[in-house]
């Protein structure tokens, strides 16, 4: 797959607006990114070690070790300053800062007490007049509005998992008497063969009374005739994540389970038509869990509606009750109802969709229709 080059240096200019704006009085002179996602949005490098530092002089500043030293030739945004070195903090402040001193930001949620407590130890030895202070989430902030590049990646991860499912299920390879592990890995290995770089996150199948469980894992019961098996899968694809569950019967089903679908369905649909620029994630919510509530299974569905996807497979703004976000042009969220009976079974239906100026764009496309297997 070809993909147009992200603006990094646009990215890196938003986040220093957001750090202008929102610094509580605080006159920062840049910014240490320490979270890898954080730094690849920034950057563009996609490696597992390194650190980025954005200097409100519009300087920006990156260090890893030497296993990357030909990686960053061909992936680092040109940019940015390269160092390879073994004190990626350390390097990227002095080289942004030198002795002159000055106020950094950390992103905390992202930076231990531990190397916290390390680099205010050593610039403390330098005597530098460095100083460090809190300053999370404005990476975040500026990630949530996805761009056009990332929104046509986003896409290709979603086909990919598609076209996983649709060869799964046309394998025949969802049936009575595999086990959960075996079914997932099958998933797994056709997300690869249709060119997924990586699981978004550990696939989920349940089945049976598993299959209540909302973040139960594959194991070793075999589906039996009569199960509901719940399905939640997603791919990586240049770093962003897909996130798609779809439920399938195995033989012929019962009359409740049948109805639990229906209803998750019909909710589904209602939270779907709800992801509308300038709706509240709040109201989102309320249109699907109204539909459950109203069918007597409110108190089974217990779980938001949905939540951001991108870099992280769960982002902002999340689509709950308790949300104060207002959904905006250019976010990609999931709409993913579900109704769980202890002990019995469970249901749950996902897509990740494109929240435009009208109807939101639905990238996940396999079918919702219940198939009984």
């Amino acid at each position: 797959m070809s993909t147009a080059t992200p603006d990094f240096a646009a990215r890196r200019a938003r986040v220093l607006e957001h750090l202008a704006k929102d610094s509580d009085g605080e006159n920062f002179d840049g910014l240490l990114i320490t979270d890898l996602n954080n730094v690849r949005y920034l950057t563009g490098f996609s490696g597992s070690a390194g650190t980025a530092f954005l200097a409100t002089d519009g300087q920006t500043f990156f260090a890893t070790d030497s296993r990357y030293a030909e990686q960053v030739k061909t992936e680092l945004d040109p940019g940015v300053e390269v160092e390879i070195t073994s004190n990626y903090a350390g390097s990227v402040v002095s080289a942004a800062l030198g002795t002159r001193g000055g106020l950094v930001g950390i992103d905390d949620a992202n930076l231990t007490v531990a190397q916290l407590a390390g680099l205010r130890d050593e610039f403390a030895a330098l005597a530098h007049g460095i100083e460090f202070h809190s300053a999370g989430g404005h990476v975040e902030q500026a990630r949530r509005i996805k761009d056009d590049v990332e929104v046509e990646i986003i896409a290709r991860a979603c086909t990919v998992a598609d076209e996983a499912w649709t060869a799964l299920v046309e394998a025949g390879q969802i049936t009575a008497g595999r086990t959960e592990r075996q079914v997932a890995a099958d998933l797994e290995w056709h997300m690869r063969q249709a060119g997924s770089d990586g699981v978004s996150f550990d696939t989920i199948v349940g089945s049976g009374p598993n299959g209540a469980l909302p973040h139960y894992h594959a194991g070793d019961r075999e589906l039996a005739s009569g199960d509901l098996v719940v399905v939640d899968f997603g791919a990586y694809v240049f770093g962003y994540a897909s996130d798609c569950t779809r439920t399938v019967g195995i033989g012929t089903l019962g009359d409740w389970q049948r109805e639990i679908y229906e209803v998750t369905l019909a909710a589904q649909r209602a939270g779907t038509s709800a992801v509308i620029d300038g709706t509240t994630c709040k109201d989102a919510d309320s249109a699907a869990r109204e539909v459950i509530s109203d069918a007597g299974f409110g108190e089974y569905f217990g779980h938001s509606l949905g939540h951001g996807v991108g870099l992280d497979v769960h982002e902002s703004p999340g689509l709950s009750q308790s949300s104060s976000s207002t959904l905006l042009r250019g976010d990609v969220v999931t709409v993913e109802p579900g109704i769980y009976l202890p002990g019995r079974g469970g249901v749950r239906i996902e897509d990740t969709m494109v929240v435009t100026d009208g109807a939101p764009r639905v990238l996940t496309t396999t079918s919702k229709e219940l198939l009984e297997l």
